[in-house]
Formats: structure tokens, sequence, C-alpha cells
């Protein structure tokens, strides 16, 4: 593709061709594409205004409902370690429009705006060395979901993970959950006459194994802040079309993705509150990241990954997880993805 007029005309193309010719020979320079990668690829920083700026809300209003969603962005607070942040914001109502068409309302969602053009064609994120989508958030306790859109056959795909925290409610729990409730037989009915097998892992309301989230025991714990962050492996991700999981199953394309955002449909009326800090694609949580990991999330910030800690090249470490593959379970991140490797 030529840089034309009208394809150099948006700002930001040739600054973003020169961002993409730099990250590419830094790969190449340090031979990182030869090993698995131990650095973290942020892919949306809102702490920077402009990433939030480049995002785009969505919500029931356009087609008639009265939902409403705003992402705005919220400074930094350097006494209480407050990192400046995107707030996501907004009410659901699934009170219906007077189109007799619409049927069902009551969502919200936001996601970053397609990324433009840079000197050889579209702009896409290369995920597909990293094993984990990381977000740093700070939950309400509601049912979000992750969606992920990439350059797929069928344009209208969208691979989907919920978004568990530590506060993620469960049913029966709280009033709201017990609202939850109520709805879930419907919306497990209709879930289930689309797919075979009954909602997947990656979309229950408990969180599977493969995802990582803090240890931490209690949701009060002192030294807590709110803010936590959460791994989702690539590979769970759910392959969805207009809500509805499809079949066949076909995994993501991690070397072409478009967008990332997250959307709210659990249908319960009132308020929602979600910050984010940061979205990024990782192995597990290196040595560059545990300083502001424990800073910004205080105790649940989630510990230093040894399989990052180590490169992969630490010949003790190497041997003992060889003794320990037959007596223990295998780990996450990259250490469990070594273990793995070394069978």
């Amino acid at each position: 593709m030529f840089p034309t007029r009208r394809l150099a005309a948006p700002s930001g193309f040739f600054k973003r061709s020169a961002e993409e010719f730099s990250r590419l020979s830094r790969i190449a320079w340090n031979t990182e594409a030869l090993n698995t990668p131990t650095k973290s690829y942020t892919l949306l920083d809102f702490e920077d205004v402009s990433t939030v700026e480049g995002c785009k809300t969505m919500a029931d209003r356009a087609v008639g409902g009265f939902s409403t969603a705003s992402l705005d962005f919220e400074p930094a607070e350097p006494a209480s370690n407050t990192p400046a942040h995107a707030r996501f914001h907004g009410s659901i109502s699934t009170k219906l429009p007077a189109n007799w068409r619409v049927e069902r309302t009551g969502y919200a969602a936001f996601r970053n705006r397609d990324r433009g053009f840079w000197l050889f064609g579209r702009l896409y994120w290369d995920v597909d060395p990293y094993a984990y989508l990381a977000l740093r958030i700070k939950s309400d306790g509601r049912r979000y979901t992750v969606n992920i859109q990439t350059d797929s056959i069928i344009e209208t795909d969208i691979h989907q993970h919920r978004l568990y925290t530590r506060h993620h409610r469960v049913h029966g729990q709280t009033p709201m959950q017990q609202a939850l409730s109520s709805r879930s037989g419907e919306d497990s009915a209709i879930e289930k006459g689309h797919h075979s097998r009954g909602i997947p892992d990656a979309l229950s309301d408990f969180p599977p194994e493969s995802t990582i989230l803090s240890s931490s025991s209690s949701v009060k714990t002192a030294g807590a802040t709110g803010w936590e962050t959460v791994l989702l492996p690539f590979n769970s991700f759910v392959r969805t079309n207009h809500g509805y999981v499809m079949e066949p199953q076909t995994s993501l394309l991690r070397s072409r993705v478009k967008s990332i955002g997250i959307g709210l449909t659990d249908r319960i009326e009132g308020p929602f509150d979600l910050r984010i800090h940061k979205i990024w694609a990782t192995n597990g949580m290196g040595e560059a990241d545990i300083e502001e990991e424990r800073r910004i999330c205080g105790a649940d910030a989630l510990p230093l990954d040894e399989g990052v800690k180590s490169g992969w090249s630490d010949q003790k470490s190497n041997k003992e997880l060889e003794g320990q593959v037959g007596s223990a379970p295998k780990g996450k991140g990259l250490k469990g993805l070594k273990s793995e490797w070394d069978d």
C-alpha cells in the first residue's frame, strides 16, 4: 500500500508508522521472536487521556432504549496511590421503546476505535506470543464481559470472556444477585438453544481454573485499594455473534486484533461504575510490572510469576520444575507453560 494523500491525511499516520517500525525493529534487533516474551505488551493505557478519547461507547439508546454509558478520564490521586484511569459508568434500563421491533434492551459497552492505517496497511495488535490478556480494574461487582474483535472472515464475530474479579457477586448473596438469578434461567435457555454444550466456562458465573485472580481470601483486606489485576487466557475466549455462542468454535486470531472493549449485559436496572487503569498482553507478572502492581493494588496485588522472573533460563529452577512435574499440579503463567513444554 502506498501512502497516498487520503491515507496520510488523518493526524498521526506518520507517528503510527514510526512507532510500529520502532517496535518491530526492537523485536528484530533483540531477537525477541526466538524466545517467549517476558515483557508485557501494553494495548490500552488509560493513564493517557488520548487513549480514553480514542474509545467509543455504545448503549441501547441506538435502538431507542434508555440505558446510558460514558467513558471519562479520571486524573491521578497521589495521596491514595490512585493512578489516572478511565471511568466507565452509566445506568442500565430494561424499559422497551415504542418500536415494536425491539424485544430486548439493557446493555452498555465501550471499545477502542479502529487503529487506522500505517505505511503497510491497516494497523492491528499482534498478541500471538502472549498467553494472557491482563486488565487492571476496580469493579463494582457486576457481570462485565471482555470483548475482542479480530480481522476474521465474519466481521460481526466477537470473542468474549467474563471479567471475573474478587468482587464478583454470586447468585443468592445480594438482592441484585436474586434479580440476576431470576433472569439467568431465561438467558440460559436462549444460550442452550444455540449452543449444544450449554454455557461455556469462560462465560459462566464462576471463574474457571485458568483465570488468574488475586489469591487474597477476604474482600476487605487491610491495605486493599479496590484495584486488582485479572489475567484471562486468550485460548479461553469464546466465539460469539450478536450475543449468541457460535459453532464451530474457532480460536482467537491473535495476530490481527482490531479492538478490545468491555460490555455490561446483565440486564439489571440501575447504575454501574467500572474503573480501568490499563489493558495489556502478557505471559505472567514479571519484575518490570510487579512494582507498579504492588503500588496500585496493595494487598490485592498478584504475586511475581517465577517463570517470568527466571526468563526460562535458570537451570536450577528448571531442574526443580522437572522434579515437581509428577508430584504437583502445573502452575499458571510462564512457570506452568514451561512445565508443559518439559513434559
